[in-house]
């Protein structure tokens, strides 16, 4: 698996962790993919064939073994970005529960990420996700 490849899976993995692709995160998931190079230079023929290949996978061996697979074709701040943009796509449908966070701390190992890196993370997107105040 390449390193663009596997990158979507995490991203796939993330969102599906629950053995479902909800509306919702599919919509995150290609808007997450969407600006970012090289997704956003891929047509939509070439993004359809990486994610049916990528949803067969996850169909045969499961989520987890999608992120196993995934994580060893990463290098150190794709597995970083990687870490973000999954954090992210969990929070599409509102807080992380508890399952959710249980998956990014077995992700967070998986990638072998540092406690430091991924409190920093996760800082930044408690401050993205941050509710607003209503305006009196």
């Amino acid at each position: 698996m390449d390193s663009n490849t596997a990158f979507a899976a995490v991203a796939l993995s993330a969102v599906a962790w629950d053995g479902f692709l909800s509306r919702e995160g599919s919509r995150a998931l290609r808007h997450s993919l969407d600006y970012r190079p090289p997704f956003n230079a891929m047509g939509q023929e070439e993004m359809v064939k990486l994610f049916d290949r990528l949803l067969k996978a996850l169909r045969e061996a499961g989520p987890a073994a999608l992120l196993v697979r995934a994580s060893s074709a990463l290098n150190g701040e794709e597995r970083k970005a990687a870490f973000a943009v999954a954090n992210e796509l969990m929070r599409s449908d509102g807080p992380l529960v508890q399952a959710e966070r249980k998956l990014l701390d077995d992700l967070q190992h998986q990638l072998e990420l540092r406690d430091h890196e991924v409190e920093e993370i996760l800082r930044v997107m408690d401050v993205l996700h941050h509710p607003l105040t209503a305006a009196s």
